[in-house]
């Protein structure tokens, strides 16, 4: 039986999008944090705590740093979920072996997931 796994081809977690807003998106802009949280309506302990990586973008935030950065919300919101799946798969790892994967054909090909 094949195991499951979200992030089977990385061992290394993804980068949290705080720390690409931090390192890459303020510093090409030329912002401080506080400049930053200012334009993008939010308090500078809430910006810092997402710089810090100690919390999550929100879809809210990810609305307001996408129209800041103008880029849009979905790459903010995707790369939130694919660091938030590799760290809880991780938490999860041995609970998931347990699992057996059902295959259905009445599902089809439109739930399999590559």
């Amino acid at each position: 039986m094949e195991e499951y796994f979200v992030r089977r081809h990385s061992k290394r977690p993804p980068t949290h999008p705080g720390e690409i807003l931090r390192e890459d998106v303020l510093p090409s802009l030329g912002l401080s944090e506080s400049e930053a949280a200012k334009r993008l309506g939010i308090s500078g302990q809430q910006l810092h705590g997402i710089l810090a990586s100690a919390h999550p973008v929100t879809t809210e935030m990810a609305l307001r740093i996408g129209k800041f950065a103008g880029n849009g919300p979905g790459l903010w919101l995707h790369m939130q979920q694919e660091y938030d799946l590799w760290h809880t798969e991780q938490g999860m790892r041995n609970e998931l072996s347990k699992i057996e994967t059902v295959v259905s054909s009445n599902l089809g090909e439109s739930f399999a997931y590559r």
